[in-house]
């Protein structure tokens, strides 16, 4: 079974990515948009914290600490993905603006068909062997496919079909959820997620990663006069990542190899599923901390 996973790795990847785009699709409408057409300030910020922030505090923790290389990667890959849809729920349960985290969302989504090579290029294209090129527009493409696709097609769904779009949309991201399953235990069974490849070290820069990103979130919006309800949403548009991108954005750099190991490539999966565990906390947090 685990060889047959190996050899289907990315199509998994790709069809969960696609699940959970179409389930956020099918629970967006254009005019859940128009509050925030009108107050542009809040999802300016929240675009700047995203495609300019977060990447300059990843390229802090690649310059000035002492990262294995796969951990370095994982950060990267972090920094070039936008929010996730997880995201959207979060910022509900702590009385957020929900329209803000959605269109913040959607909006990086879109754009990260061209920010997210540009960002990679820019943190780790040192890293990579000599004889190595940045697959710019195959990411692109991916992007393209399986996520502003389905993205549409989800919006579409919910206008043509408005009765079963919550179904629709509940069934694509369990789907979504089955997929990221299958990726954990199938790699886990390849001794893919061996955690004595990642030292003490790299697991506590990794978390400080984190925590930065969330204490980012609190301050850097606090000073500039948001209500809190957007403030929520901002902060949990920064610190949820669509990781679900993050996985098939990984395959892409390190395409299986069978009967080769890589652990640059498994330090780079290990650190975005950590990173995926970390950020469920830290958003319970700030969820318990906003409702107060």
């Amino acid at each position: 079974m685990i060889e047959v996973y190996l050899k289907y790795e990315y199509w998994v990847a790709a069809v969960q990515l696609s699940l959970a785009m179409l389930g956020m699709g099918a629970g967006l409408r254009l005019a859940d948009f128009h509050q925030v057409i009108q107050s542009p300030k809040a999802v300016s910020l929240g675009l700047i914290m995203q495609l300019v922030v977060v990447p300059l505090i990843a390229f802090g923790f690649i310059a000035f600490s002492s990262l294995s290389a796969g951990v370095i990667i994982g950060i990267a890959i972090i920094a070039s993905i936008p929010g996730g849809t997880l995201s959207n729920i979060f910022t509900l349960l702590a009385r957020g603006s929900v329209p803000l985290s959605i269109s913040i969302t959607t909006l990086t989504s879109f754009a990260c068909l061209i920010t997210t090579p540009l960002i990679l290029e820019f943190l780790i294209a040192d890293l990579m062997p000599n004889n190595f090129s940045m697959p710019a527009m195959q990411i692109a493409t991916e992007i393209g496919f399986y996520v502003l696709i389905p993205l549409l097609l989800g919006m579409r769904f919910l206008v043509k079909y408005p009765r079963f779009a919550e179904q629709f949309s509940t069934f694509c991201l369990r789907g979504s959820l089955i997929g990221i399953a299958i990726i954990v235990v199938g790699s886990a069974g390849a001794g893919r997620l061996d955690p004595s490849n990642a030292s003490s070290s790299d697991l506590l820069w990794l978390s400080l990663f984190i925590v930065s990103l969330v204490v980012a979130g609190i301050v850097i919006t606090k000073t500039f006069g948001l209500s809190k309800a957007d403030n929520s949403a901002v902060e949990m548009e920064v610190v949820v990542r669509n990781i679900n991108l993050g996985f098939l954005i990984k395959i892409s750099l390190f395409p299986v190899v069978a009967g080769q190991a890589n652990i640059t490539a498994d330090l780079a999966l290990m650190s975005l599923l950590i990173y995926g565990g970390w950020q469920l906390l830290m958003g319970f947090g700030l969820i318990l901390w906003r409702r107060k």
